[in-house]
């Protein structure tokens, strides 16, 4: 009788994930060039893009969306975000540091998948998810995704956070064991390399590495070294960087990405720019339930904005990010990170060039440009539809329409679609290892 029932379980996601899904789409938005094409037909087969056009024919029997009342873009990109991580702002105690202390690896795992539906129902297909997961909770949701247990936008993962000793945290000494795992510590060539391998096995799909966060800091040499031993792996690496003093030795070393804009001025934007290092500032919007409106956190914000001013003004490549990391009350984790949106408006970033931040170099951030993003024929078919044309008001992508992912309805007419998500059946032996 299982087997029967299984069978005839995968006979039907089989079946289904065969069929053509062709959509009738109103405005098909391209973030890269910052055009529309009206009146288009998307094809859509095995969960990839097939046919894209004017003049493309619908096959007999494809299941037919109408979404001619829509603009279509891309999915969104957070660029920065711990979707296994989730505590209140509270002022009176470091509440991050009593949520890795009192919340189990797998109940953070639990709020993980919450967190990941949020970011796929506000518009966002891919987050690339930079550590304080606890015991790798991380991984264990990109390859629950992966295998079709639970629906959720695609990971870039880093696993645990590397650093010199203590990492960010700054435990007593009786209680020193506090720092692992939500950090690895690596001082020495042998622990550097061992910690990046370590990551590798566990499923990172990108090295996360503190560069300054204790005044014995990663040198451009040790940055170096995690820089060629994740590229065996064909991984990048992202550097937290408070100081700029570490950020200058992070662009010495030629890291991947710099996390965080506090440090980041006129001189470090020029030098990121001449060498193509990614600028993920993580700038969080003032509003009251966000910073507050204190005359120190408007500074706070001031300083931001012109930061983004400074980046855009020196051609530095940047991607939307946002350190979404805590609660809010009566906010889930996707309103939180699109109203970051808030910050860049405030920089008056031009929506087309926006819209291509939170799309195209978010891709490109992500490693995956050639892989997953692109509505292009041959990639996987993600991507969203709003009402108004984000090119012209980006305050549009707040109110996600339609969201698919490899070609399944997530949302449709604003709502999210009743399950099953993703594939129903037995999962193929090729998605049971941790890859």
């Amino acid at each position: 009788m299982i087997r029967k029932a299984a069978a005839a379980l995968l006979l039907f996601a089989s079946l289904t994930f065969a069929q053509v899904t062709a959509l009738r789409v109103g405005h098909l938005v391209n973030p890269e060039n910052g055009t529309v094409a009206d009146n288009q037909i998307i094809l859509i087969e095995n969960g990839k893009f097939s046919a894209i056009g004017a003049n493309v024919s619908i096959p007999a029997g494809a299941n037919t969306v109408d979404l001619s009342a829509y603009y279509v873009s891309p999915g969104l990109v957070d660029a920065h975000n711990h979707l296994a991580l989730t505590y209140k702002e509270e002022p009176e105690h470091n509440s991050y540091y009593l949520t890795s202390v009192l919340d189990s690896t797998a109940i953070r795992a639990i709020q993980a998948v919450s967190n990941g539906m949020t970011m796929m129902n506000a518009g966002f297909t891919v987050v690339r998810d930079l550590g304080n997961n606890g015991n790798y909770a991380d991984t264990a949701l990109r390859v629950a995704i992966e295998q079709g247990w639970v629906p959720g936008p695609t990971l870039i993962n880093s696993g645990i956070i590397i650093g010199g000793f203590g990492g960010q945290f700054s435990p007593v000494p009786e209680r020193e064991f506090l720092i692992e795992p939500e950090y690895l510590n690596a001082d020495t060539h042998d622990e550097i390399i061992k910690a990046v391998r370590k990551n590798i096995l566990y499923g990172a799909k990108v090295i996360k590495i503190c560069v300054d966060c204790k005044p014995y800091g990663y040198t451009a040499e040790e940055m170096k070294l995690f820089i060629t031993e994740a590229a065996k792996a064909g991984l990048k690496v992202a550097g937290h960087v408070q100081t700029k003093a570490g950020a200058l030795r992070a662009i010495e070393a030629g890291i991947w990405s710099i996390e965080h804009s506090s440090a980041l001025d006129e001189e470090t934007h020029k030098l990121m720019a001449q060498k193509g290092i990614w600028r993920v500032g993580t700038e969080t919007p003032l509003t009251v339930y966000h910073t507050g409106t204190t005359p120190a956190a408007k500074a706070r914000f001031d300083r931001q904005t012109e930061g983004i001013k400074s980046a855009y003004a020196n051609h530095v490549m940047m991607a939307f990010s946002t350190d979404a990391d805590y609660y809010i009350p009566g906010m889930d984790r996707g309103q939180v990170v699109i109203d970051f949106l808030k910050s860049w408006q405030a920089a008056a970033i031009p929506a087309p060039e926006l819209l291509k931040i939170m799309t195209i170099n978010g891709y490109k951030v992500s490693d995956i440009y050639d892989k997953r993003g692109p509505i292009k024929t041959g990639l996987p078919a993600d991507l969203i539809a709003v009402r108004k044309n984000p090119l012209q008001d980006i305050d549009t992508l707040r109110d996600v329409r339609f969201v698919m992912k490899d070609g399944i309805f997530f949302k449709k007419d604003g709502v999210m679609v009743p399950g099953p998500f993703f594939h129903s059946g037995p999962v193929p032996p090729s998605a049971w290892r941790i890859h």
